[in-house]
C-alpha cells in the first residue's frame, strides 16, 4: 500500500502563487509517475501535471507556462509550483501515484483563488 499526503493548499488572490507538496509512504518503487488532478465543482478531475521518476512531464494546455512540477525522488515528494493563478484553477488537487500498474490517490488539498 501506498499512502500519499498533499499539503499547501489554501486561498490566494488571482494572480497569486501557491505551491503544493505531496509526500508518498509505504510500498515504494523506483520506477513510477507522480502527478497532480485537480477537480472543481460539478466537473470531472483532470490532469494538471504529471512527472515520472526520470524527470519526464506533461502539462494540460490551460496550466503551461503557468504551473512547475517537479519531483525529490530521495524524499518521494512531489511539488507543483503554481504562479498566475487565475479563478478557474480553484479546485481540490489530488496528488497520484502510478507504480506497478496500480494508481494510489491522495485525499485532496483546496485550493481557492478570488477574483
Amino acid at each position: 500500500q501506498v499512502l500519499l499526503v498533499e499539503s499547501g493548499g489554501g486561498w490566494v488572490q488571482a494572480g497569486g502563487s501557491l505551491r503544493l507538496s505531496c509526500a508518498a509512504s509505504g510500498r515504494i518503487f523506483a520506477i513510477n509517475v507522480m502527478g497532480w488532478y485537480r477537480q472543481a465543482p460539478g466537473q470531472q478531475r483532470e490532469l494538471v501535471a504529471r512527472i515520472s521518476n526520470v524527470g519526464s512531464s506533461e502539462y494540460a494546455a490551460s496550466v503551461k507556462g503557468r504551473f512547475t512540477i517537479s519531483r525529490d525522488n530521495a524524499k518521494n515528494t512531489v511539488y507543483l509550483q503554481m504562479n498566475s493563478l487565475k479563478p478557474e484553477d480553484t479546485a481540490v488537487y489530488y496528488c497520484k501515484r502510478e507504480q506497478s500498474g496500480m494508481d494510489y490517490w491522495g485525499k485532496g488539498t483546496l485550493v481557492t483563488v478570488s477574483s
